[in-house]
């Protein structure tokens, strides 16, 4: 059933296009260490929760949007050697250094698959 990585995190509004160019280059990298497909969302819809919500999770800020993404991998083992990988590649520590949001309000997590129709 594969293995799914899985982000939400808050950007600056006007940093859409910034953060395109961002997960586009990581998004190289991720594919080269075996990820097989990589989606990213841009908040359109995201409403105020009565005790929880994505914006809070993330504590986003006025004049930031919420983006929701994910990673498939084939399984958990090649998610984690492609994790590995990354983190000792220069040209991810390159990218690391330019994201356009505050990777620390950042939320991730790995997930297996439960149902895939």
């Amino acid at each position: 059933m594969g293995y799914v990585e899985g982000f939400v995190a808050s950007v600056p509004q006007g940093s859409k296009e910034a953060y395109r160019k961002h997960a586009s280059e990581a998004a190289v990298l991720f594919k080269e260490f075996g990820a097989i497909r990589i989606v990213e969302c841009w908040g359109d819809d995201v409403p105020d929760g009565k005790v929880t919500d994505f914006r809070r999770a993330v504590q986003a800020k006025d004049g930031e949007i919420v983006v929701f993404s994910w990673i498939e991998f084939p399984s958990k083992a090649v998610r984690d050697s492609a994790w590995k990988k990354l983190m000792e590649d220069p040209r991810m520590q390159a990218i690391g250094e330019t994201m356009p949001f505050d990777g620390k309000r950042m939320i991730y997590g790995g997930f297996e698959k439960l149902l895939d129709v």
